[in-house]
């Protein structure tokens, strides 16, 4: 598993990176992951597509300095208008209506009850990345928010997700769609302050040496490699301070089945 020809409505679908120096992003991604960057016509300036064996794997395009800087989540949908009018009739905010984007999707951006952002997706000619849960390759999505009862009654509501309480020392849930793993969520530590958000991670082989190699090209080891039930991971920022975790896997796990 790998190479994905299609997305469920209701799954995750693809990331991209909105951030204040492209040229340094691209530096960055390519030497730790060694992604093919590809610039793109954009009516906001250009979007790079970020490739791994010529398959779509990421975007980025340039952010304002008031914008900032982050990692962006997307969910697949059939019908991106009445997904973006029942995600508001659910309590959340439509922070941009439904747009097209030319031989790509319609697309919109929604605030969660929880307080977090999301992208919605309807597919017009590209469905997302081409490969995931292989190394080089984001394979999880994660959300910190300090209000899990509205958002798992907001996904629940909205795309049929069940949550289910995983124990530990953190108020913890994973999402699933049927039989369908789809992400996690818990409850900011100490060192997750700041407003909810979806958080993506990439895999890779070794924690260790990728989370050093990132602070090599200039990022940062916001939470140092360590053992979790499923593997090893650790959370680090890009140059521009977006950040994102690393994670290798102890067995055959992979996230959402996406094929």
């Amino acid at each position: 598993m790998g190479e994905v020809d299609t997305y469920p409505p209701g799954t995750f679908c693809w990331i991209d990176l909105g951030t204040t120096d492209v040229a340094g992003a691209k530096r960055f991604y390519r030497e730790l992951f060694g992604w093919e960057m590809e610039d793109l016509p954009a009516e906001a300036g250009t979007y790079t597509l970020c490739r791994l064996n010529g398959k779509a794997v990421a975007g980025m395009h340039e952010h304002s300095e008031e914008e900032g800087v982050g990692w962006t989540s997307s969910i697949s949908v059939d019908d991106i208008d009445g997904s973006t009018s029942r995600a508001g009739g659910l309590g959340a905010t439509v922070l941009i209506e439904p747009f097209e984007i030319p031989g790509a999707s319609r697309m919109s951006v929604i605030r969660d009850p929880s307080r977090a952002e999301v992208q919605l997706w309807q597919p017009k000619g590209h469905i997302g990345a081409g490969i995931v849960n292989e190394v080089g390759t984001w394979t999880w999505n994660e959300l910190v928010t300090p209000d899990l009862d509205a958002a798992k009654a907001f996904y629940r509501d909205l795309f049929g997700w069940t949550a289910e309480d995983v124990p530990g020392a953190l108020p913890r849930a994973s999402f699933a769609l049927g039989d369908l793993l789809i992400g996690g969520a818990h409850a900011p530590t100490e060192a997750e302050a700041g407003p909810a958000r979806w958080t993506v991670s990439l895999r890779v082989a070794d924690a260790d040496a990728d989370a050093a190699r990132a602070q090599q090209l200039g990022g940062t080891v916001l939470l140092p490699p360590m053992d979790i039930p499923i593997g090893r991971f650790a959370i680090v920022a890009d140059p521009a301070g977006a950040a994102f975790s690393i994670t290798v896997f102890a067995g055959p796990f992979r996230s959402v089945d996406r094929s």
